[in-house]
């Protein structure tokens, strides 16, 4: 059956427009980099979710409308550390350690029914970053035993787990306060180490520079190179040109010859032959740290540490390949103190470029335990390849 409706003839009266529905707050951004980007979502999610146990909270606990205004207070700071121009660590401490607060203080508000559905998580976090022996960790772990998480044997109803997360509910935001905190100091020392890692690179790169604007000024001065004996005579060899034969002083009757090697590598020495050597410890260097690519596990975290530990082989390979030759002129190692040809000595530039992967293994293994803890209380450091 078909019904039809009444035709209006009466002029139709004036629409009242609709009352205004609540706008939401924006999230905010975007932002210039990912972390601050992360902390306006954490940010905004964490402040719905105040919004919404306010709402609907029937019975608060004392003090509530206090632990909201500070949730607002920290969730401001961390917004505005996130918004505001400036690098360095003191905006992401200030950004990360707000957001732990006001999540911890969220706990302290909602009902339990709420609570108990953050207990495996909470138990998660505290599991990855406190140690088996803390007594907060245990204090988590019981409660979650006590609930039927952790046993599935034990038979617990929901109004028991109610009772017992509304029992434990200081406790609850203690230990995700606390497992928080020792994430944040794992954070700490893994941007400490980046910061030596980095400051030792730069200081490297520039005894580099300043290693190849000598030799370009003065290459007289620290020359690279060598004169071997043959039959009497005797030759200077540097990186890129040698000299004619000349007597050698220790054969020749006349005392005056005793500056020949002197006069000779003077004249042979070229202001690009330090550079040149430098170069190519950089170059061996380089495909060192292309090689170590392999052994090397990315991060979560964004302080960028493995990059840190690639650079840093850069400059440590050129230092090795000029001192390298420096102790090889002075005769230190036996029986290779005096290089018959430029391209020796290139030779050995690169291997001595190359063997600053003795050196910076020590610092990469570091840097694997650095990252290694930062991943959780329970992983043992592992040594790379």
């Amino acid at each position: 059956m078909t019904s039809t409706l009444p035709v209006r003839t009466e002029p139709p009266m004036a629409l009242t427009p609709p009352a205004a529905e609540p706008v939401a707050t924006p999230v905010g951004g975007p932002a210039r980099s990912g972390w601050r980007e992360a902390t306006l979502t954490r940010a905004k999610e964490i402040e719905s979710l105040a919004e919404w146990i306010r709402a609907g909270a029937t019975e608060r606990p004392p003090g509530c409308e206090v632990l909201l205004d500070a949730i607002r207070a920290h969730l401001a700071a961390a917004r505005g550390a996130a918004l505001r121009r400036g690098r360095g660590g003191a905006p992401i401490e200030r950004a990360r350690t707000n957001l732990d607060a006001a999540e911890a203080l969220l706990l302290d508000i909602a009902p339990p029914w709420y609570l108990l559905g953050t207990i495996p998580s909470v138990l998660g976090h505290a599991q990855r970053h406190l140690i088996p022996t803390d007594p907060r960790r245990r204090q988590i772990e019981r409660v979650a035993q006590a609930l039927g998480i952790t046993n599935s044997q034990q038979r617990v109803t929901s109004e028991e787990r109610l009772v017992i997360v509304a029992r434990e509910r200081g406790s609850i935001a203690a230990v995700l306060r606390a497992a928080s905190s020792a994430a944040h100091r794992e954070l700490v020392r893994l941007r400490s180490f980046r910061n030596v890692v980095v400051a030792t690179t730069v200081v490297l790169a520039t005894l580099v520079v300043a290693v190849a604007v000598a030799g370009f000024v003065r290459p007289e001065m620290v020359p690279l190179c060598f004169a071997p004996e043959d039959g009497g005579q005797a030759i200077v060899v540097c990186p890129t040109r040698q000299s004619a034969p000349f007597p050698a002083a220790a054969r020749s009757a006349d005392a005056s010859l005793a500056q020949n090697i002197d006069l000779a590598t003077a004249g042979t020495v070229r202001p690009y032959d330090a550079l040149l050597i430098l170069v190519i410890g950089l170059i061996a260097a380089a495909v060192a740290a292309a090689a170590a690519v392999r052994g090397i596990r990315g991060s979560s975290e964004r302080y960028g540490v493995p990059v840190a530990l690639a650079l840093l082989k850069l400059p440590t390979g050129a230092l090795t390949a000029f001192l390298g030759l420096l102790l090889m002129r002075g005769q230190f190692v036996p029986g290779l103190s005096a290089l018959d040809t430029s391209a020796q000595i290139l030779a050995w530039a690169l291997v001595f470029g190359y063997a600053q992967q003795l050196f910076t293994r020590l610092v990469d293994q570091q840097g694997h335990a650095v990252l290694d803890s930062v991943r959780g209380a329970n992983t043992a450091p592992v040594t790379p390849p």
